[in-house]
């Protein structure tokens, strides 16, 4: 049987209150089970923070952005492993016990694999591609609800305070202290702003921002580009 262990699952959100309860509610046997969700706003006006508050163990406020609002997260998180999810994305039903078979080894962090909740064959190529890629670089993303050892994120000190690009900068970080605990078994991620921006559109705009930041261009830099994009794209 896996060690024991007690897990933190911070969730950063901003104006969710469409479908934050339907997301903490799948989360509530990993809370029965004896983990702790802690849910952190950006100062939703929706009423976010309200409804998710008896879904989850705390809500706490901070300042937007999901790097900070991650490292706020850790900050308040009691747990020995640190899972980092999207509002967007849903943990397979045996988590438990893939983080139990992480505790075991000697990994400093992992990630799921990913799989895009579209019907289409092209998101099943998507999901393919960036897993792949994350197992040949050891990059995350956040769609792949990152998890670390608590000690291990805090000497790193966190994510860096970036707009744009902090799970791959984190990534390359926790690279240097071990290759990541790779999980075949999927999250699962909402398509829908694939689908609402073009499936195309979306794999060729974060390509190359992804290209860019290899090249040295700021984040700060990038995040204007990213909006530029968003915004034309849904005009």
């Amino acid at each position: 049987m896996p060690d024991p262990f007690s897990l933190s699952i911070v969730m950063p959100v901003w104006m969710e209150a469409a479908g934050v309860v339907e997301t903490l509610e799948a989360l509530q046997p990993l809370r029965a089970a004896g983990h702790e969700l802690i849910v952190v706003d950006a100062g939703s006006t929706d009423g976010t923070a309200r409804l998710a508050g008896p879904h989850a163990d705390a809500v706490v406020q901070a300042e937007k952005g999901r790097a900070a609002q991650m490292n706020t997260g850790a900050s308040v998180a009691n747990g020995s492993v640190l899972l980092f999810l999207h509002a967007d994305t849903c943990l397979p039903s045996n988590t438990l016990n893939h983080l139990g078979k992480f505790v075991q080894g000697d990994k400093a962090w992992g990630r799921f694999d990913v799989r895009l909740s579209g019907r289409g064959a092209m998101f099943r190529v998507i999901a393919w591609f960036m897993n792949q890629r994350s197992r040949l670089t050891g990059i995350c993303t956040g769609d792949q609800a990152l998890f670390v050892r608590r000690e291990v994120f805090e000497a790193l000190r966190g994510f860096e305070k970036l707009p744009i690009m902090e799970d791959i900068e984190f990534s390359r970080r926790l690279r240097l202290v071990s290759r990541p605990y790779c999980i075949s078994e999927p999250v699962i991620t909402d398509s829908r702003l694939w689908e609402q921006r073009g499936v195309w559109r979306t794999i060729f705009l974060m390509w190359r921002l992804r290209w860019r930041y290899w090249r040295g261009e700021s984040p700060q830099t990038l995040v204007h580009s990213y909006r530029s994009d968003v915004r034309n794209g849904t005009n």
